[in-house]
């Protein structure tokens, strides 16, 4: 059997469920695994207990002292399965059907990322490592633990580049390279107006209605007709260069994008303007309201929670700070408003610095087709703190739409698994030259 398919069956037999209904002792095996794993092609390797799950961490020397430093980043924890029936195999026993691995982690991210960690111990047991590699895999990412910032803010190692394999391809033939990624302001909001309901007949249009509060807070944020937002929450964004900007013409339409999931176009030009909106600009949504029940009150308590997802080059704190501002001041005297932010910073990468050329080269060799550099309309907060830390982050992967990532029946390609070591191999060929 190929080596890499075996490891990864392996691996993908054991249980590694963060979110829930999964064991202390599986994750810790999980962790366990990828030390083992460098510990025998030669490696320095340790289990790092933290206050959430583990970190596994390693180290793999090159063949020449002076080689640069590479730190690849996985996590080994996985989505609980959820409706087990819905499965057409047991979720923790690989199953291969028709060119595909199927297993809860097989795509997300244990299948994606393994690639990068068995090539490099292949290379370091036959002395052939053409540059160090430090080897981090956290187990809270689907959890959303901290563990693994603290760990890389108190990190005094660093290193001349980073690779995540935690992302997917443009389709089944053309890489991709993630070079943005959006940060985020949000903002958990408590209206209260009065001690308890009031009847609406008695006291309606004489006493603050919590729901009419929020609703006028919320209109003070919410973009116009087109989807744009407020210009001083989009202020700071980084314009795109034109070799990113180029790679766009390889991706799909945005409206077929937006079709793809059932959306509606929010303005005429929503589709023309996707890859724009939606990695190199801010937008802001309502994610939640919650106020009243089905009865004639006047509500005296209103929860709503809203997001500023942040194009690269705005601060999550600046664009925070407008956020809360527009919220409060919208909110009438009388009303007691309490307002709870939470900030996750954007990350850019320019498509002309020396590690994506060198990357972009590298996957070219590796698949036979060039990569997009494309912008991600989300975050990975990891690949924020590189990028604060000056380490320049190559962040791609080999998923596909159709792996069902968090789904039942979530698989991974053969096709891909081997792209990912053919990848591997050639980026740390070409790192070496840093």
């Amino acid at each position: 059997m190929n080596p890499l398919l075996d490891e990864l069956l392996g691996w993908l037999r054991i249980p590694s469920i963060s979110t829930g209904g999964g064991s202390d002792a599986d994750l810790r095996r999980a962790a366990a695994w990828v030390c083992e794993r460098v510990d025998t092609a030669g490696g320095d390797a340790r289990l790092l207990m933290t206050a959430g799950n583990p970190i596994a961490y390693g180290e793999l020397r090159a063949r020449k002292a002076d080689a640069p430093t590479v730190l690849i980043y996985g996590h080994y924890d996985v989505q609980s399965p959820g409706d087990v029936e819905a499965w057409r195999s047991d979720p923790f026993e690989p199953e291969i059907r028709d060119g595909r691995v199927y297993a809860r982690g097989a795509s997300d991210d244990k299948g994606n990322f393994l690639p990068l960690l068995h090539v490099a111990c292949a290379l370091a047991r036959e002395n052939a490592l053409p540059v160090n590699v430090r080897v981090v895999v956290e187990g809270e990412e689907e959890s959303g633990g901290e563990a693994i910032a603290a760990w890389l803010a108190d990190d005094e190692q660093g290193a001349d580049a980073a690779i995540v394999f935690d992302s997917g391809m443009v389709d089944a033939r053309t890489p991709a390279i993630t070079v943005g990624l959006r940060g985020m302001a949000g903002a958990g909001i408590v209206v209260r107006t009065g001690e308890r309901d009031l009847h609406s007949g008695m006291y309606g249009g004489s006493v603050l209605n919590a729901a009419h509060v929020l609703h006028g807070m919320l209109a003070a944020v919410v973009p116009g007709p087109d989807g744009v937002p407020r210009e001083d929450l989009r202020e700071g964004r980084a314009p795109v260069a034109d070799a990113e900007r180029a790679s766009w013409s390889l991706l799909p339409a945005g409206d077929a994008v937006i079709a793809e999931v059932g959306g509606r176009p929010v303005a005429p030009d929503a589709g023309a303007r996707y890859y724009e909106r939606n990695g190199a600009d801010a937008s802001v949504e309502i994610n939640e309201i919650v106020v009243g029940e089905p009865r004639t009150i006047v509500p005296a308590v209103a929860r709503a929670s809203v997001s500023v997802r942040l194009a690269p080059g705005q601060s999550s704190q600046a664009i925070g700070a407008v956020l809360e501002r527009q919220l409060r001041d919208a909110a009438p005297a009388g009303a007691d408003v309490d307002v709870t932010m939470h900030y996750a910073e954007p990350a850019l990468f320019g498509v002309e610095e020396p590690v994506m050329r060198l990357a972009g080269a590298a996957l070219e060799r590796a698949c036979g087709v060039a990569p997009a550099f494309v912008r991600s309309g989300g975050s990975i907060p990891i690949v924020a703190d590189l990028a604060a830390r000056g380490i320049p982050t190559i962040v791609s992967g080999f998923a596909l739409p159709d792996d069902d990532i968090h789904a039942p029946n979530e698989s991974y390609r053969l096709a891909s698994l081997e792209l990912g070591e053919k990848a591997a191999r050639e980026l740390y060929a070409a790192l070496a030259q840093l």
